[in-house]
């Protein structure tokens, strides 16, 4: 009980004063029925806005995370979704739960990347997998190495140079704000690990033998 409350006893009844909603530390909105404290409702609702939680750019929701794993975990199971913690990379991202016995609705609407965006994130993790081989811990790409490679992928029909060019670019945004790249300087870019949690080894050689499918047919 805190000190703004008091308990009154008469002749003829008792009661508790009441206290006002403001000072009522279990509820943060009229209304509100939550258990989970502001800072970890936080943590849940960035896991289901966005595709991934870094450890390096979101510090303070990554520790929190860690610290109420088991009921964020929970929480996302009860909407039939898993949570993945890449502790070696520094990531955590939401999975949709699937099942041939279980009829599970799905929340999840999956937002595939555009044809520029695969060209793009093949070019990166290709980059990456090579320098990481070599030995390099921090690996980074400027915009005109990725264009000069990814142009070679597009055909006529994806318009001219500067509209490829103007794909390429919004590609690197959209991928700069997943994490997947960060701009350090104008048009230079580091790769982070999470283009491999995006593009796995089996992936990138299945794209690689598409590509090599399509540079054949085109000739």
């Amino acid at each position: 009980m805190s000190d703004d409350d008091h308990v009154t006893v008469g002749a003829e009844d008792a009661f508790i004063a009441p206290t006002a909603m403001e000072q009522d530390l279990e509820e943060h909105f009229p209304g509100d029925r939550g258990t989970l404290d502001p800072e970890v409702r936080r943590v849940l609702v960035h896991l289901l806005q966005r595709r991934f939680l870094s450890a390096e750019r979101n510090r303070r929701e990554w520790a929190l995370l860690l610290d109420n794993q088991q009921i964020i975990e929970s929480r996302l199971n009860d909407v039939y979704l898993r949570l993945v913690i890449d502790h070696g990379r520094g990531f955590a991202y939401k999975q949709q739960l699937r099942s041939d016995e279980i009829d599970m609705p799905v929340l999840l609407k999956d937002a595939p990347y555009s044809r520029a965006e695969t060209l793009v994130l093949v070019h990166l993790r290709t980059v990456y997998q090579r320098e990481s081989a070599a030995g390099e811990t921090s690996v980074r790409i400027d915009i005109e190495d990725v264009e000069q490679t990814v142009l070679s992928y597009f055909a006529e029909t994806d318009g001219g140079t500067a509209k490829q060019q103007r794909a390429i670019r919004s590609a690197l945004d959209r991928l700069d704000r997943e994490g997947i790249v960060q701009e350090e300087t104008s048009g230079r870019y580091r790769i982070t690990a999470l283009v491999e949690v995006v593009l796995s080894a089996q992936t990138l050689k299945e794209l690689r033998e598409w590509l090599r499918t399509q540079e054949a047919v085109a000739r």
